[in-house]
């Protein structure tokens, strides 16, 4: 099944090599929070390149399934057995699933996904949101839900939430160094003017992101945290950006029923193309039309 948090990902605005910091942290360690903000967002093109992008492009393949986690028993038992049903095991082969996401400011979204022949859509005009989702069997235009307008509502603009926090109303705060995987990194917390905080790690040495904490996600019903973490980074119009992404769904010490939690695979969206300032017809970002009949294969 195609997850909502897979889109969340790769919106940039997308943990299992972490150690603490040694007793001896190299010299940048003396540098401020603002200074690492100001030195990452010089490395990813610089403020006044990032002040002209109003507009994205980004084209490639969304990493989907490769889930071994069996499924929780359903509430109705076996009468004949006298013991409940367990669904069968999730997809365990992961499959590449072309997208196309499209941002402009403030916080305007489209999501293409093809699955099976299929065309789903999502979308945010900045207030309000809408999804498609015909490869689930749903043939009409749904309006966002709740808390999915609520986790739109806070994702950050097109050029993440480092670049001009002070602007955003965000404060940023050095937590310390960390070792992510066997490099040092700055982590810094990141307090958003809605009350939310999230958590960036900045690599000491090209002072890129690292890491990044993604929106939980819920699996067997118990939240599980989430870490996107970006590599890969290539010169696009003068900005750097990250062509992979990688999600790590974090285990948990136990499932809903009390039982061990299993191991969730990685996922990967690799990123193909990306267009900065492209030309968008203003109806992108309008409530989708139905067009699944020609979408189909």
């Amino acid at each position: 099944m195609i997850r909502k948090s897979h889109l969340v990902c790769v919106s940039l605005a997308l943990a299992a090599a972490i150690a603490a910091a040694g007793d001896t942290p190299p010299a940048q360690s003396k540098l401020s929070a603002r200074e690492i903000v100001d030195r990452n967002v010089a490395a990813r093109g610089g403020l006044s390149a990032w002040r002209a992008v109003q507009t994205m492009s980004l084209a490639g393949k969304l990493g989907a399934g490769g889930n071994q986690r069996a499924t929780l028993p359903v509430a109705a038992p076996d009468h004949k057995r006298g013991k409940a049903i367990i669904s069968s095991p999730r997809p365990a082969e992961e499959v590449q699933l072309p997208f196309v996401m499209e941002l402009q400011r403030p916080r305007k979204m489209r999501f293409e996904l093809q699955f099976n022949g299929q065309t789903g859509v999502q979308v945010f005009d900045g207030s309000n949101g809408w999804k498609l989702r015909p490869y689930l069997g749903r043939s009409v235009v749904e309006p966002y839900t709740a808390d999915e307008l609520k986790a739109s509502s806070m994702q950050a603009d097109l050029d993440g939430p480092l670049v001009d926090y002070a602007a955003k109303g965000t404060t940023v705060e050095l937590v310390g160094l960390e070792k992510i995987e066997d490099r040092d990194t700055y982590k810094l917390k990141l307090s958003m003017k809605n009350g939310n905080t999230i958590h960036v790690w900045i690599d000491a040495q090209t002072f890129l992101e690292a890491k990044m904490e993604g929106q939980p996600r819920r699996l067997d019903g118990v939240d599980h945290p989430v870490e996107v973490y970006f590599r890969d980074f290539r010169e696009v119009s003068g900005l750097k950006i990250p062509f992979v992404l990688e999600t790590k769904v974090l285990q948990v010490g136990k499932t809903a029923l009390g039982l061990k939690d299993p191991p969730v695979p990685s996922e990967k969206t690799i990123v193909e193309k990306v267009l900065v300032n492209p030309k968008f017809d203003a109806a992108l970002f309008s409530k989708p039309e139905i067009t699944l009949a020609s979408n189909a294969k």
